[in-house]
């Protein structure tokens, strides 16, 4: 499955956020980038127009980002994270013990991962390591410093 096809798994709430993302460049942004442009274009010289120039390129960002956000929300996957699990997968909250230290975890989508909030991809070395497995089964994750083994000791 290529990147094109693969669904992007968030919460009801982050749908809800990237909606409003969406709505804002193509309304609020678009328009003031729209503004920048006319305004640097008023200035007549284009050759050396810096800020035409920056303009043409923030527009250009803008537009690739709500194609981005139309694509996540095209291809979103509402994720239940209130639903109990008996092995970690999407939407799951896993508490693990790792080198003396217990960790919890929610496995979230790439879209709405948040590492410092104990929010972590399914796509990412550790989301994958515990993907599939169950509460009781230990998983060896291979890190750039060796490997380490983590105990899965709940999933809810």
């Amino acid at each position: 499955m290529n990147n094109l096809d693969k669904p992007v798994y968030v919460s009801a709430e982050g749908l809800k956020k990237i909606q409003s993302e969406l709505e804002e460049l193509r309304t609020v942004e678009r328009q003031r980038v729209a503004e920048r442009i006319h305004a640097a274009m008023e200035f007549g010289d284009f050759t050396e127009n810096s800020e035409l120039e920056q303009a043409k390129n923030d527009q250009a960002f803008l537009e690739g980002r709500i194609m981005t956000l139309e694509q996540m929300v095209k291809k979103a996957q509402i994720i239940d994270e209130n639903t109990h699990h008996d092995k970690v997968e999407v939407g799951s909250h896993v508490m693990v013990e790792a080198e003396g230290s217990r960790e919890q975890y929610v496995i979230v989508g790439s879209a709405e991962a948040a590492p410092s909030e104990g929010r972590i991809s399914n796509e990412s070395p550790v989301g994958k390591a515990l993907m599939g497995h169950r509460a009781g089964e230990t998983v060896r994750l291979v890190v750039p410093a060796g490997a380490v083994e983590m105990k899965i000791l709940a999933v809810s």
